[in-house]
């Protein structure tokens, strides 16, 4: 498929184009300069976006642009499908007007797939905010990253009767765990159903992935009822995944999953394990019960794609 030239006015000597897979490690190196300037440190791993642009829905050329000052990537921008966009500036590039074009790109490309508003999570007070909000972006909600200290003690939760915890071992488990993930993320989240493959390009896929990092909640009739889904980096444990089948909620499958998930991690070399979660599920002071502390705050901004 053949992409237009981008259309886009930059500082003189910058230049334009859409990227490729290829182009992963590039980006990767730019979210992780903007996230240590903004966080003091870089939470953002290559694989984060080597899974995103994965998916089979996604295409790479026709959904991201990426700006160059010589062979050098500086920035990028790119609309990940329906409401969601991201987009990072080195710090070294900031306050000439890169970002408020890269926004302009992202409104223009987000209307001509069919989108009527799109947005992304900027961490709280830094620089990304403040320009998407003199740009007339508002808040939809705001998330918070969450860690569990690694002197704090993970205390074993009890199942009920009957339930047991196992790692995910099939095909058929990948899948029910898809559906319970997706049913009960969908309760809150405004979007169309993420496909199978979808998810798993992210997921299960996902570059580094092994089989341990899937923890499954069954039933007493052997159906699989709850997901965690652990990421293991050089920074920690993530807990990419926590979810329950609607109607056995309040039984301690949560607490039950996520001591395993910690534990789990743990294991493996982990000394942090984070996890991230937002204002539409109610589910922070669960998380600060179990004893994690708030790291980060972020706040998701959005605009309509009608808007300049």
């Amino acid at each position: 498929m053949t992409h237009a030239r981008p259309s886009l006015t930059l500082p003189p000597g910058l230049t334009a184009r859409p990227l490729q897979p290829a182009d992963a490690r590039a980006v990767f190196e730019v979210i992780a300069a903007q996230e240590l300037a903004d966080l003091g440190e870089a939470i953002i791993e290559e694989a984060d976006i080597v899974a995103d642009w994965q998916r089979p829905s996604f295409d790479v050329a026709a959904s991201t642009i990426g700006i160059f000052d010589g062979p050098r990537l500086i920035a990028y921008g790119e609309h990940s499908g329906g409401d969601r966009a991201d987009a990072a500036v080195h710090p070294a590039y900031r306050g000439r007007g890169i970002g408020t074009e890269l926004a302009g790109w992202i409104r223009r490309t987000a209307r001509e797939a069919g989108a009527s508003i799109v947005g992304m999570p900027v961490p709280a007070g830094s620089a990304s905010e403040a320009l998407l909000r003199a740009l007339g972006y508002q808040v939809r909600w705001t998330s918070w990253v969450l860690e569990l200290p690694a002197d704090r003690e993970i205390v074993s939760q009890p199942l009920p009767e009957g339930f047991s915890l196992r790692v995910g071992s099939s095909a058929a488990d990948e899948v029910a765990a898809w559906e319970v993930v997706e049913d009960a993320f969908l309760e809150w989240s405004d979007r169309p159903r993420t496909s199978f493959d979808d998810w798993a390009a992210t997921t299960v896929r996902r570059p580094g992935f092994e089989p341990w990092n899937l923890r499954l909640a069954v039933a007493p009739s052997g159906a699989v009822v709850g997901v965690a889904l652990v990421q293991l980096s050089d920074l920690g444990g993530f807990i990419d995944k926590l979810a329950v089948r609607r109607d056995l909620r309040g039984r301690g499958l949560a607490r039950a999953l996520l001591a395993d998930a910690f534990a789990a991690a743990r294991a493996h070399g982990a000394t942090r394990c984070e996890l991230s979660t937002d204002s539409r599920t109610g589910a922070l002071g669960l998380y600060e019960k179990v004893g994690m502390d708030v790291t980060s705050t972020w706040v998701h901004l959005a605009a309509s794609t009608s808007s300049r």
